[in-house]
C-alpha cells in the first residue's frame, strides 16, 4: 500500500509539474507574442508639443537629411495639416517638407502651380519644400509584387536618408480611407508613379489614366506594394504618424471636400505603417461619434480596409499591434 501511494504521490507531482510546464511555456509565449506586436502611441491631445511628444516615444532617431512627407493639400481644400500644428516638428528635425506632382488636372499637376500653392498654404514659412519629381523620376524596385514590377518616384527621394511619414488620416474617395499607406505611395510616388499605381501596372502614362482603371482591390494592393517598395529603398528608416482631425470622407487632393463629419480623435504614432492605419481604423469603428456610419460608408465603399491584411501578407507591417495611450501615464 505504502509503494503505491508512493507511486501516486509520485505520478501526481509530475503531472503537476508538467502542468506547471505547460502553463509557463504558454505564458512565455503569451509575452513573446506581445513583444513582437509593434507598439503604437496615441494621444487625444492633437498640439504642435503632443506631435513632438509622440515622436520622441516612438524611441528612434531618424539619421542624415530627413525628408518629412506630407500632402501639402490642394487649393480650395481646408483639412490638410496646417504649418502652425507641425512646424515645431519639422524645425527640430531640420525636416525637409517632400512631396510630388500629381496625376490630375488642378493648381498641383505643375512644378510652378503646386509651389504656388504651397507658399499659399504656408508651408515655405516653417521649413524648406522639395518637390521631389521636379527633376524627373526613377524606377525603384517592387519585391514579389502581384501587380507591380516597380515604382516610379521622384529622383530627389534619393537625397534623403530617412523620412518621416506625417499623414492626415481621412477619407478617400478611391482607396476609402487615406493614412500612411497612401501617402507613402501615392503621395511618394511621381505623376507617371501615380498614375501607374492607380491602374496597377497597366500604364505611366498620365493622360490615360482614367481609361484604365483596373478592379478595386488590384489598386488597393498596388498601394500597398508602392508603399513596401519605399520602405524598402530608405532601409526601414522611416517613421510614422497619422494625425486624426478634420475627419472629412474626402481626401486632401480634393478642392471641394466634405466638411469634417467626425470630430477629432488625437494622434498616433508607430514604427510600423500597416499596425498605424490598423489602430486609426480601429479608432474610427469603436467611435460612438454621430459621424461614424458616415465615415464607415466611404471606406466600405471603396473596400478600403483591403489594404490593410493584403498590406500585411507582403511583409509591410502587422495588424496586430500593442496600443499605449500616453494620456494615461
Amino acid at each position: 500500500m505504502k509503494k503505491w501511494l508512493c507511486f501516486l504521490g509520485v505520478l501526481c507531482a509530475f503531472a503537476a509539474g508538467t502542468a506547471t510546464a505547460e502553463q509557463n511555456a504558454e505564458q512565455n509565449q503569451n509575452k513573446e507574442e506581445k513583444m513582437t506586436k509593434p507598439v503604437v502611441y496615441f494621444t487625444k491631445e492633437i498640439t504642435p508639443e503632443s506631435l513632438v511628444k509622440i515622436y520622441h516615444r516612438l524611441g528612434k532617431e531618424l539619421p542624415g537629411k530627413i525628408g518629412v512627407k506630407i500632402s501639402t493639400g490642394e487649393p480650395g481644400g481646408h483639412n490638410y495639416l496646417k504649418p502652425e500644428l507641425i512646424g515645431k516638428l519639422v524645425q527640430e528635425l531640420n525636416g525637409t517638407i517632400v512631396e510630388c506632382n500629381t496625376a490630375y488636372a488642378g493648381r498641383r499637376n505643375t512644378l510652378e502651380e503646386h509651389l504656388k500653392a504651397v507658399e499659399e498654404h504656408g508651408f515655405t514659412k516653417i521649413a524648406k519644400v522639395d518637390l521631389m519629381d521636379s527633376e524627373g523620376d526613377f524606377e525603384i524596385p517592387v519585391t514579389n509584387g502581384k501587380h507591380l514590377k516597380y515604382d516610379i518616384v521622384g529622383t530627389h527621394l534619393k537625397n534623403y536618408d530617412s523620412i518621416l511619414n506625417l499623414a492626415h488620416f481621412k477619407g478617400h474617395a478611391m482607396g476609402g480611407f487615406g493614412g500612411v499607406l497612401k501617402n507613402q505611395s501615392i503621395g511618394v510616388a511621381s505623376s507617371a508613379g501615380k498614375t501607374y499605381i492607380h491602374t496597377a501596372g497597366a500604364t505611366r502614362i498620365v493622360d490615360e489614366l482614367w481609361s484604365k482603371l483596373p478592379e478595386q482591390n488590384a489598386f488597393l494592393e498596388s498601394m500597398a506594394e508602392a508603399a513596401k517598395a519605399v520602405a524598402d529603398y530608405m532601409h526601414g528608416n522611416i517613421l510614422y504618424i497619422n494625425v486624426m482631425n478634420n475627419l472629412s470622407v474626402d481626401c486632401d487632393c480634393d478642392s471641394s471636400p466634405e466638411d469634417p463629419c467626425m470630430a477629432d480623435i488625437g494622434i498616433l504614432a508607430s514604427t510600423d505603417p500597416v499596425a498605424v492605419d490598423q489602430a486609426a481604423i480601429d479608432k474610427i469603428w469603436s467611435s460612438t461619434d454621430v459621424g461614424r456610419d458616415h465615415f464607415i460608408a466611404r471606406v466600405e465603399r471603396q473596400n478600403g480596409r483591403h489594404i490593410l491584411p493584403y498590406a500585411e501578407s507582403i511583409g509591410l507591417g502587422s495588424r496586430e499591434y500593442e496600443l499605449v495611450d500616453l494620456d494615461k501615464e
